[in-house]
């Protein structure tokens, strides 16, 4: 599966420590193609996971839930009891913009903002005003927000076009699978075609055994067949048991490999930094008693 983050205001710049964060600001968004045949969401996994993993220091981040037929989100979060209010009733004047953003207790510096509820029908020209309420969003009391991350919807549609409007750097979140490469290619193209040309990469659902066994594209194959930074790749199965629970790796005592792979995701992502991919080695074959003999 392939999905796509995104920065909004070309004028947004991220500090280059990340204790000592700089207060200008970064939007990101992230489209997805659709997926054939279609996985979990995997884009919203990276980014409920990596939303807080930026909150979790000085940055403040506000997580905007692009997807206006399937909203998701918020479910992985754990906050789907707390949404009241979404950019359709700011937009028709039946809200502030802050009433709308639904703030995580577990997180002081991070809130959580949904454009559709999940029943609700946007109307066409809806893409058009999504500079507008993003403006607002900069421009409140409390101050921009550090980092804005737009969860895009799967395709390159209507939706794409909503949350890359704004975009001036994207985060592409793929696995190792044709399908999803050939995606993420597509979309790497129309993102430079809108005027996006700072692109990096997350390789997610990486199998080490199906690497070694040549039955997965490893990491470094990704890398030199997209041509994209990396920022991270994650492996492990705690992805599922976290996304049905609600429960953002990045929380867990003791870290997981997943939820460490997010925080270097994420600390990359502050930084200005990338990551090189490396073979995978192969396993050594196990020896038997014969073996002493040469056998």
């Amino acid at each position: 599966m392939t999905s796509l983050r995104f920065l909004t205001e070309p004028s947004l710049v991220c500090s280059s420590t990340f204790p000592t964060f700089n207060p200008l600001h970064k939007t990101l968004t992230k489209p997805t193609p659709k997926p054939y045949p279609k996985p979990p969401p995997i884009r919203s996994v990276l980014q409920y996971n990596r939303k807080p993993e930026l909150a979790g220091d000085t940055p403040r981040v506000v997580a905007i839930d692009a997807d206006v037929g399937l909203r998701n989100l918020d479910l992985l979060l754990g906050l789907e009891n707390r949404v009241n209010y979404t950019v359709v009733e700011v937009l028709n004047g039946d809200c502030r913009l802050d009433q709308a953003l639904v703030r995580d207790k577990r997180w002081s510096n991070f809130e959580l903002l949904c454009i559709s509820k999940p029943r609700s029908k946007l109307p066409l020209g809806f893409g058009g005003k999504a500079l507008v309420w993003l403006d607002a969003l900069k421009d409140r009391q409390e101050g921009c927000p550090d980092f804005i991350l737009i969860d895009c919807p799967a395709g390159i549609d209507a939706g794409f076009i909503t949350a890359i409007t704004p975009a001036n750097e994207a985060v592409l979140v793929t696995t190792p699978d044709i399908t999803a490469l050939r995606d993420a290619d597509r979309v790497t193209g129309l993102l430079e075609c809108d005027g996006i040309r700072d692109i990096k990469m997350i390789v997610n659902r990486v199998r080490t055994d199906l690497i070694r066994g040549e039955d997965m594209m490893s990491v470094l194959d990704v890398q030199e067949m997209l041509g994209l930074s990396l920022l991270s790749d994650t492996r492990g199965f705690e992805v599922i048991r976290s996304t049905n629970r609600g429960f953002p790796l990045v929380l867990n005592k003791p870290p997981t490999l997943a939820g460490l792979a997010f925080e270097q995701a994420a600390w990359r992502l502050v930084e200005q930094d990338s990551m090189k991919a490396v073979m995978v080695e192969e396993e050594p074959k196990k020896r038997g008693f014969f073996s002493f003999f040469g056998g």
